[in-house]
């Protein structure tokens, strides 16, 4: 052994003794877990949130209002549920990193289109609803929507989980003055019925793949007419 190494002082011993004890507390008796939130060492001195795209952090801690003597072993269920009333908040876990930390874990509504609106562009989610998000500070790289059409919306959200590639080659979606749709997918024109679906819409790609393989391509694709893709070419 070598007896010139240096050896912990108490604090950092003291330190690591609260640290393995702070381990232990969420396995331990309500009483015990009780004790320790009146403990200075386990006080919230700081929020970490994860997550997050279009949400500003400083939102989100100021929905929590975390008092300055809470600890992190307070009932985070309050917190959660401020959280929770934010619009662009989809689900929210909070957990702890000791000694100090709480670690807010944020699944946001994601915008799936722009919409005109009297004030310029505005953000919509897949249900129709609009969100916070200001298109001039944030980079949207979005499809425009030429109305709040809560079918097309839905439609471009159910694309966007299922098909995300495809997704992002759309452009722009219309309804057509008999209520069928169209859409704008890079280059190409698509026809679909009113009630087109993200899988219908998806067979697009099939007919894509054997016209390139063939050295062809596609101005327009027709799908309103069922069990049918007709391809126009140029």
């Amino acid at each position: 052994m070598d007896d010139s190494a240096p050896t912990p002082g108490p604090s950092r011993f003291r330190r690591a003794l609260y640290v393995a004890a702070g381990l232990a507390v969420v396995a331990l008796p309500f009483a015990v877990r009780e004790g320790a939130r009146r403990m200075d060492f386990f006080r919230a001195r700081k929020v970490e949130i994860e997550g997050t795209r279009y949400i500003a952090p400083d939102e989100i801690v100021s929905r929590m209002k975390v008092d300055t003597a809470a600890s992190i072993w307070d009932d985070a269920d309050v917190w959660e549920q401020r959280i929770g009333t934010h619009p662009q908040v989809r689900k929210v876990r909070i957990g702890r990193r000791l000694p100090g930390t709480l670690v807010v874990r944020i699944t946001e509504v994601p915008p799936v289109a722009l919409v005109p609106s009297g004030a310029g562009l505005a953000a919509y989610d897949a249900d129709g609803r609009p969100l916070p998000i200001d298109p001039t500070a944030v980079d949207l790289d979005l499809p425009v929507v030429s109305a709040r059409d809560v079918a097309a919306l839905r439609l471009l959200g159910a694309v966007r989980d299922t098909a995300p590639q495809l997704y992002a080659r759309i452009n722009e979606v219309r309804r057509l003055p008999r209520g069928e749709i169209a859409l704008q997918v890079d280059s190409l024109n698509v026809l679909g019925a009113r009630d087109l679906s993200a899988t219908r819409l998806s067979d697009i790609l099939l007919v894509e793949r054997d016209l390139a393989r063939r050295g062809r391509h596609a101005v327009e694709f027709d799908l309103r007419y069922r069990d049918q893709v007709i391809a126009r070419l140029p």
